[in-house]
């Protein structure tokens, strides 16, 4: 069953280096048995595994997920179809990935005009 499609509705994503597979099943409205099974699928997908074989992903996997997700969920992509998409030049010209990048840098400069004016 496909998980609904909010794409626009994703949280920010905050301002750490670090995100536990938790919070990366929150930031992008996936259950993390699937980021876990997207990792088998998707090689470009490689969180850094520390203590104990636990999953730690920086910001351009949250962003790579959130655009597999689009893929998947959005645009009707199989994964094969996914797979292929995110390995070849329409990678590079994607969309999604960039309005993903501004409107977590349009998010970001909010917050630094809000810290600003107070």
């Amino acid at each position: 069953m496909l998980e609904p499609s909010h794409n626009d509705e994703l949280p920010v994503i905050p301002g750490k280096r670090y995100f536990t597979i938790g919070e990366v099943s929150e930031l992008c409205n996936v259950k993390p048995h699937v980021l876990r099974y997207w990792e088998q699928e998707f090689p470009q997908l490689k969180p850094v595994k520390r203590r104990g074989n636990r999953r730690y992903y920086q910001r351009q996997d949250v962003i790579m997920i959130r655009q597999i997700r689009s893929l998947l969920y959005d645009q009707g992509f199989t994964i094969g179809g996914a797979r292929q998409r995110m390995s070849g030049e329409e990678a590079k010209e994607d969309k999604s990935q960039y309005r993903q990048l501004i409107r977590q840098m349009i998010n970001e400069l909010d917050e630094v005009l809000s810290v600003l004016k107070s």
